[in-house]
């Protein structure tokens, strides 16, 4: 039994409803509308919110959307034909009162669509009822009972004359795959002539008279050649020169014997690690910069599509030259939309090539044919211009799905979220979680900086006892974060601590002391470092939760990698559901944001970002795009998105 049936414009007016319970369902309807049909995740027609699944259809020409509500526990099948017999239907009724005046026409004038929908109801759940079983039909409807007694009695001599038909089929069929091989006209390397009438072969024996010729050939052909010279390798290591790289740059060989005795001094690496950060003090206060990505103004069209042609009047035209012209210029009119509606057959070759180009781009390839599909549906049926290609069409709507994918639905901003906290004199938590080797406690020190550089007073708490050097890494942190910002700077007071128990403990209840250490302390942000665990390591999950759940910081940012594809589908799918299914309390806490790290290593292959938010929905927070603190970004979405469709 469906709950509800309603029709509206994409302008949010309610056009007709059918109502099968009591209730509004005002509630699920601007769900769907919130997340799935602005947020461009058309790609699948099912929805799900609460105890409701939503289907749904986009009709591209009117402008309107069909929607059909049911319990999600209930398996109806005939849902997707009912919605595809009213969208058929409606259409039909009112095209002409919605192309005269629009959606608002069939408010204004007589409407009335209960009797249809009605029957269109009432066929659909016809059709998906089983059929009957089959009877079973007696012995006097069967085909053996019209057959005589005579013609079932079996004589001895009929089997003997069955096998004698066989045998003559068979001496048949064996005469016919005789080979009788012809004269041999004086080739080298073939085998002697055999007269036809003296001699004749098998297939057997000639397939292996021929293999013995073929190899004796191919053996004397080896032996003629001669051996190659082997080539001489120069021995020992050579340094190897980076092209592109700092001519100047400092011998790191440490191997060398010392002379007479006397080791040189050596200054301390911190110095040389710290003066660009010392150099560029005081520059990342406020908001973060922009990550760049390197993109081409302009792109160039499809040569399929619209291709070039160009005329020279000094040189004689040839006759290819003028067939290639004509066959570029039938191309390129066959390219363009005559003013006339797409269909799923337009689009599905450039989609193809589309969905191609995205999983090269790093998108992982679920994400990609979602992403087509939902292009698709924004396409279909939408009337272009005269002079539009399929092409550009399906090009400029791709880019408009990805940027309002990156943008998110809601923003975060860490600064003013601090500054609210320290008004409510609390301190504000922030816990990072992923799996191992992303680079956590790295991106950890580099968001320690920026706060810092803004004024905060951060403290980082050790959390990650699970891996063998994490507490001494931090402890690195903090000694070159105060060296960059000595007590001195800030009235005689710490501007960033280590909070660290030693390993073995239960990170949950270090958390816990952390930041009731920080309250007492007047700490502005509690920066929580965690383990790095797999997707699938059940017990490190489980103690995540309880981590979250126990102290329910104000950010959980999961931190990932820009060189993956499909995997952080998988990373980030498995995380959200441990965490929801591992929570304690009523509504699990999830992943807030992303902190996409490595960001300077993958050119322009940037679909992770894409992967990422399309998959949680969550925005991504901040992007590493280095090793030094400074290497801190915030994302740009229409640098992103140019730089994903770049050829």
């Amino acid at each position: 039994m469906l709950d509800f049936f309603t029709i509206f414009s994409k302008g949010g007016i309610v056009l007709w409803c059918f109502q099968g319970v009591k209730g509004s369902f005002t509630g699920p309807v601007n769900a769907l509308i919130r997340s799935v049909i602005l947020q461009e995740r058309g790609g699948n027609t099912s929805f799900t919110h609460d105890s409701l699944t939503l289907k749904y259809k986009l009709d591209n020409q009117f402008e309107l959307v069909f929607v059909v509500g049911y319990q999600k526990i209930l398996t109806l099948t005939y849902v997707d034909k009912l919605i595809d017999d009213v969208h058929r239907e409606f259409r039909d009724k009112y095209r002409n009162q919605i192309q005269q005046n629009g959606a608002l026409g069939l408010l204004n004038g007589s409407f009335d669509f209960e009797d249809d929908f009605n029957f269109l109801l009432k066929a659909a759940e016809g059709s998906s009822k089983a059929p009957p079983p089959l009877k079973m039909k007696r012995y006097e409807e069967s085909d053996k009972s019209k057959r005589t007694v005579k013609s079932m009695i079996e004589k001895p001599g009929d089997k003997t004359k069955e096998n004698n038909k066989k045998n003559k089929a068979s001496k048949k069929e064996n005469t016919a795959s005789e080979v009788i091989i012809p004269p041999n006209k004086g080739g080298k390397g073939n085998t002697p002539a055999v007269p036809a009438e003296k001699e004749e072969l098998t297939s057997e024996e000639a397939m292996k008279r021929n293999r013995e010729a073929f190899f004796k050939k191919k053996g004397g052909e080896k032996a003629r050649k001669s051996p190659k010279p082997e080539s001489v390798k120069e021995k020992g290591k050579k340094p190897r020169v980076w092209d592109g790289g700092p001519v100047n740059a400092k011998e790191l060989d440490f191997s060398k014997p010392v002379v007479n005795g006397n080791a040189e001094e050596q200054a301390d690496p911190d110095d040389d690690l710290l003066a660009p950060m010392r150099e560029r003090s005081g520059q990342m206060a406020g908001k973060l910069l922009d990550v760049e990505c390197e993109s081409s103004s302009e792109e160039e069209e499809d040569e399929e599509e619209i291709p070039t042609v160009k005329s020279n009047t000094s040189a004689p035209a040839k006759p290819s030259n003028k067939k290639s012209s004509f066959g570029g210029m039938f191309g390129m009119l066959k390219g363009l939309v005559g003013a006339k509606s797409l269909t799923l057959e337009d689009m599905e070759p450039v989609l193809e090539k589309m969905k191609d180009h995205l999983i090269a781009k790093n998108v992982a390839a679920d994400i990609a044919l979602q992403l087509c599909n939902s292009v698709a549906k924004r396409l279909e049926g939408k009337v272009m211009g005269t002079f539009s290609t399929v092409t550009a069409a399906v090009k400029q709507a791709l880019q408009e799905s990805l940027v309002q994918i990156l943008q998110p639905k809601r923003r975060v901003d860490v600064l003013r979220d601090v500054m609210e906290s320290q008004r409510l004199r609390r301190p504000y938590v922030i816990t990072f979680c992923g799996v191992n080797g992303v680079g956590k406690s790295t991106n950890l020190a580099k968001i320690s900086f920026w706060l810092i550089e803004n004024g905060f007073s951060v403290l980082i708490a050790a959390c990650d006892t699970f891996r063998a050097g994490a507490v001494e890494q931090l402890r690195t942190h903090t000694r070159r974060l105060n060296s960059l910002h000595p007590p001195q700077q800030h009235k005689g007071r710490t501007m960033v601590q280590l909070y660290e128990k030693g390993y073995g403990k239960d990170a949950a209840g270090i958390a816990m002391e952390a930041i009731s250490y920080a309250r007492n302390q007047s700490f502005d942000v509690v920066l929580v470092d965690t383990a790095g665990r797999m997707q699938d390591n059940a017990p490190l999950m489980t103690a995540l939760a309880k981590l979250i759940a126990v102290n329910m910081p104000d950010l959980v940012l999961f931190v990932g990698e820009a060189l993956v594809g499909n995997e952080a589908v998988d990373q980030l799918v498995k995380f959200n559901k441990a965490l929801a299914d591992h929570s304690m309390a009523e509504k699990p806490r999830l992943i807030d944001g992303i902190i996409l790290t490595k960001f300077d290593t993958i050119d322009d292959k940037v679909g992770a970002a894409i992967s990422m938010t399309y998959i949680t929905g969550q925005p991504i927070v901040f992007v590493g795009t280095g090793q030094t603190y400074c290497d801190l970004r915030s994302l740009n979405a229409k640098a992103v998105v140019s730089a994903l469709m770049k050829a």
